[in-house]
């Protein structure tokens, strides 16, 4: 069998065993995009479920009140009186959760399905209301994660399974080995398996073998065990069964390789005329190191790669990807749920759970301050007060603007401009996968121009580039005061700026465009002062052949990270400049 089959072989137990023992299971992590796999795969899984066995979607953004249950407005108005709304959680109990787009579920989300999988219950607290409801189920999250981005730990923690399709061919997908009558008559047969202790302590030790931290891991290769023991229609569980839920449940949780085991002295063993078979072989290894080293052939070799290496856990640096800041805002942005809260100004009413808020104290109210009634309908009004408001909170990614700012005066211009240029053009590069745009700010002789306002037109930047004269004088205080208007213009937009300011840090031009290095550097220091007193994320790059006292005084200065490179080439700044805001 080749490794495509083999790992289609297991898939397909998986979904067998998460069909006969759903609760005390869990669940499976599918990892992999959508196509023919996941879709067979699932196929499988609905054919091993009995007809009466509901599968719920969960979507990704899914609120709150759709998700634990709560007051139902609409009823609750009619009859004047609380009506309870059952929530997703509630609705599929005894049956199967699909979550789709498990990499993109909401940390809250994530933790209330935590809760009701550990607790086997919704616990609501919520709209005047607090109920406990009965839940149980399994979840099947669809993981379709690039690269490093992948569902919640705490969530695959609690699946019994993780299966990766991505890799599969047409042709590994062979036909199904079981169906919903295997199913039925292993559910049947599961409470009377039992399982030695020997092949419990086995399971922990390669647990830990494997570096598995998680105490849910043992004990969910034990319930899968037992599970492979019913379905092979046995009353105690096997070795091989034990092996299975080692390579199942064991193998995709291992964070280093186990270490290897000392070789037997073959001048204590008797000489035997007679070659020993491999069945003898076997009886005479060690449990543990039959289960681990079944485990260990099942984790993938790219993950063997990485444990060896000692990066299984390193993650990408936060410049990979989506760049920006996340931050709250009262306007715009994703939703992410409501909160108490006055009509302030900018503040958005959600009014569905303000009524929602309000609808279940409506008797108390009227009774308190006597029935009012519309004239118009007859209805009695809605009594809603302060406390009832429930403001939208929404949460938006902010894009990055990066403001270079370069010294373009001296003898010496031209060699950093050519560092501009291709750093420049490497940034503007970058912004088809990332959220930031450039700007460019040169200052030579009296004045700061701008050059290039925030854009991503690479076209643009080169033409801008390519027109930037040199020499002259250093106006320093005037380049940075600019790049201040600019970057606090930006931010005004929800924006982040952030300024690289590529100088040796030697004024002598003051503000008024007069000579003076005295009061050229004064002033420089001044602007660097108030430019440090914004926030605003600076690095200033040291650009003359060594390193000066003054360009890293004027970093101190504006609060500024200080990067020197005498001999910097375009790649060598775009990575510098990028590590260093990743650093802040």
């Amino acid at each position: 069998m080749n490794e495509g089959a083999a790992i289609w072989s297991d898939a397909i137990l998986a979904a067998a065993l998460t069909a006969l023992y759903p609760v005390g299971l869990g669940g499976v992590r599918v990892r992999g995009g959508a196509g023919p796999a996941r879709d067979r795969w699932l196929e499988v899984f609905r054919n091993c479920l009995p007809v009466t066995m509901s599968i719920r979607k969960l979507p990704p953004a899914i609120s709150d009140g759709g998700l634990l249950g709560g007051i139902d407005l609409t009823a609750t108005l009619q009859s004047g009186r609380p009506i309870v709304e059952r929530g997703l959680l509630a609705e599929i109990d005894g049956g199967v959760l699909l979550a789709v787009m498990a990499e993109r579920l909401e940390a809250s989300t994530i933790a209330h399905l935590n809760a009701v999988l550990d607790a086997h219950e919704v616990i609501v607290e919520r709209d005047g209301l607090s109920l406990r409801l009965p839940s149980a189920f399994a979840v099947i999250a669809l993981d379709e994660g690039i690269d490093d981005e992948e569902a919640a730990w705490s969530l695959r923690d609690r699946l019994a399974f993780s299966i990766e399709l991505g890799g599969l061919s047409q042709a590994d997908l062979t036909a199904a080995s079981y169906d919903a009558e295997d199913v039925q008559a292993a559910r049947g047969k599961l409470p009377e398996v039992t399982i030695g202790d020997e092949f419990v302590e086995t399971l922990c030790v390669t647990a830990v073998s494997l570096g598995i931290t998680s105490l849910r891991a043992p004990l969910l290769a034990v319930r899968a065990a037992r599970a492979v023991a019913a379905l092979a229609g046995e009353a105690a569980v096997r070795r091989e069964d034990v092996e299975a839920a080692a390579r199942l449940v064991l193998a995709p949780r291992a964070t280093m390789l186990p270490a290897p085991a000392e070789q037997q002295d073959t001048q204590q063993q008797e000489p035997d005329d007679s070659a020993q078979s491999d069945r003898d072989r076997e009886d005479h290894t060690p449990l543990d190191e039959v289960i681990l080293e079944a485990a260990q052939a099942a984790i993938p070799p790219d993950i063997l790669k990485q444990i060896q290496d000692q990066t299984l856990n390193r993650r990408r640096s936060a410049t990979s990807g989506k760049q920006g800041m996340t931050r709250n805002d009262p306007r715009r942005g994703r939703p992410i749920g409501v909160r108490r809260g006055e009509l302030r100004a900018g503040a958005r009413l959600n009014v569905l759970e303000t009524l929602r808020v309000a609808a279940p104290w409506q008797p108390l109210r009227r009774k308190a301050k006597g029935a009012s009634t519309d004239a118009a309908t007859g209805r009695s009004r809605l009594l809603i007060e302060k406390d009832d408001f429930r403001i939208t909170r929404f949460r938006q990614r902010s894009a990055t603007s990066t403001i270079f700012v370069v010294d373009a005066s001296g003898s010496s211009a031209l060699q950093r401009l050519a560092e501009v240029k291709g750093a420049v053009e490497l940034m503007l590069a970058d912004c088809y996968i990332r959220r930031d745009e450039v700007a460019l700010i040169a200052f030579r002789g009296t004045s700061a121009e701008l050059l290039l306002p925030p854009t991503r037109s690479l076209t643009r930047a080169k033409r801008s580039l390519a027109a930037l004269p040199g020499g002259g004088g250093t106006p320093l205080s005037k380049a940075i005061d600019a790049a201040a208007k600019l970057a606090l213009a930006i931010r005004s937009k929800g924006q982040s700026p952030t300024i690289v300011l590529m100088t040796d840090g030697r004024a002598n031009v003051s503000r008024d465009g007069q000579g003076g290095r005295a009061v050229a550097e004064a002033e420089a220091h001044e602007a660097a002062r108030q430019l440090g007193a914004t926030g605003i994320q600076v690095v200033l790059v040291d650009t003359s052949p060594r390193p000066q006292a003054s360009a890293e005084k004027l970093a101190i200065a504006m609060h500024a990270r200080y990067v020197a490179l005498p001999y910097a080439d375009a790649a060598r700044l775009s990575r510098a400049v990028q590590a260093h805001v990743a650093a802040g």
